[in-house]
């Protein structure tokens, strides 16, 4: 099919056809969508599905190589999208006006005048921790609706996992006693995406993020040092590199200290004589250069009781290299390795419509039929496996049954001792409501530690992990056998 067939004969003209900002409102969101998802939604209209009960299932097939788990994040922008998906008038008016939807149904344009999202929203909690063909999330919806929302809701759930997913590791390598600062903002793929980097850094176990935007948004106080331009422009017009420090204690009394500018060792040892006269007090000094293994065992030695941070690339690898080498770092900057890298896959498929399952038998992409819970088998506060199972049915052989309390967004595996099978998908969204207010930071790192420290050491190694046991329940291996008999 010849590319022109479904591209616009003429450009559109509406209200935003001149904004250079191309900044993202809520009011954008429904526009925010590939055209494909818009030209089903009008071959639905016009053949009488529009309004079928469909099941869609957000999920990866694969990890990212040396990935031996994922963090799932972004429920809370995805809920956030569905409440407030509407079209306004000049968003149809613009559509109208790209010929592409010349032939489309008149109910299609009425559907798009009265968007509100209806539908059901299962997830697993933000910080818990999935692995390969396990749902993130499933919308249950007229199929018109979930649908149209697929684009975004890959979008958000795909980005923040990659991001909470490598500060978990990188947590996880550092240890709890390092601190860990979010500097991705410049290498993030967007301004809007380095403020969701932001969120799920945190999310995902780090202390604090440079991006003040994110960092009041989100209620935190943002942090940082220094870049070397004020140390260059400072020395130039002031004479020293010393009296650079000293300006800027000025106005930030104590603040860490970028120090390699041009020797950190030198740059050490003057401000070490400056701590034993009593001139300064440091709260830190941050290399960003050289081999980081000497340096911070040298300048270790002169400023004893001053903690160093490290930046500069820096990646759950070199940070493991590093301890591994000895050497004495405090802290780390984690910035383009932390907010780029190998992508988490997600998909959106279709599972089910009017309670007939489905599923892709296409080579190398398959699907699973149905719609699907995981169960997490846990023995003594360890996750030991995953059943992948249908929604029908109960835990499990000879598992004790625990169900969390509704209120209860937080299970805590670590503090039970008896062997159990959880369920890991919540209700989080009914009739296009959400079922709970947002969940604060603290308490998604939180579950992120506990959901990471629950797991195999071999699956957490970054080293070629092992993979996690996840098996499809009998019944789902049935249902698999039955669905492909009808295609």
């Amino acid at each position: 099919m010849n590319i022109s067939t479904i591209s616009s004969p003429q450009p559109a003209v509406w209200a935003g056809l001149d904004d250079q900002e191309l900044a993202i409102a809520p009011e954008d969101y429904s526009l925010l969508t590939d055209l494909y998802q818009l030209t089903m939604m009008a071959c639905y209209v016009g053949e009488g599905l529009e309004q079928r009960h469909a099941s869609f299932e957000l999920f990866t097939r694969r990890l990212p190589q040396n990935f031996g788990y994922l963090i799932a994040m972004g429920l809370a922008q995805a809920l956030d999208y569905l409440e407030k998906l509407r079209f306004s008038p000049a968003q149809i008016v613009a559509l109208q006006a790209t010929g592409i939807f010349d032939h489309a149904p008149d109910a299609f344009w009425t559907l798009l005048a009265e968007t509100k999202f209806t539908g059901d929203v299962w997830a697993v909690p933000e910080g818990t921790a999935v692995f390969a063909n396990e749902p993130l999330l499933r919308v249950e919806a007229p199929l018109w609706q979930a649908q149209l929302v697929e684009t975004y809701l890959l979008n958000t759930l795909n980005y923040q996992t990659l991001i909470a997913t490598r500060a978990a590791r990188l947590r996880d390598v550092a240890g709890a006693e390092a601190t860990l600062l979010e500097f991705g903002t410049r290498r993030a793929f967007s301004p809007q995406a380095s403020v969701w980097a932001a969120r799920a850094a945190l999310a995902g176990g780090l202390d604090a993020t440079s991006n003040v935007l994110a960092a009041l948004k989100l209620g935190r106080n943002p942090a940082g040092t220094m870049a070397h331009s004020l140390v260059m422009a400072l020395a130039a017009t002031q004479g020293t590199e010393a009296q650079a420090f000293t300006a800027f204690h000025r106005y930030f009394p104590g603040a860490p200290l970028l120090i390699d500018t041009y020797d950190a060792i030198a740059a050490a040892e003057k401000l070490a004589d400056q701590i034993r006269s009593g001139e300064t007090h440091l709260a830190g000094v941050r290399l960003d250069s050289g081999d980081l293994v000497s340096q911070s065992q040298h300048i270790s030695q002169l400023l004893p009781n001053v903690p160093i941070f490290a930046s500069g690339d820096l990646d759950e690898f070199k940070i493991a290299e590093l301890k591994a080498a000895g050497a004495c770092i405090n802290g780390y900057g984690l910035g383009t390795q932390l907010v780029t890298g190998s992508p988490v896959n997600g998909v959106y498929k279709l599972v089910e419509i009017d309670t007939i399952p489905v599923m892709k038998e296409s080579i190398g992409k398959a699907t699973y039929p149905g719609r699907k819970q995981i169960f997490r088998q846990y023995d003594n506060g360890i996750a030991v496996s995953d059943r992948l199972g249908l929604m029908t049915e109960n835990r499990g052989q000879g598992s004790e049954k625990i169900t969390p309390k509704p209120e209860s967004r937080n299970p805590k595996p670590s503090s039970l001792t008896q062997n159990f099978s959880l369920p890991l998908l919540q209700l989080v969204m009914q009739n296009g409501v959400p079922m709970q207010p947002p969940e604060s930071l603290d308490a998604i790192a939180q579950r992120t530690a506990e959901s990471v420290a629950s797991l195999p050491p071999a699956t957490r190694q970054i080293h070629s992990p092992v993979s996690f046991p996840v098996d499809p329940s009998s019944a789902l291996l049935d249902l698999i056998t039955q669905t492909q008999r009808k295609s």
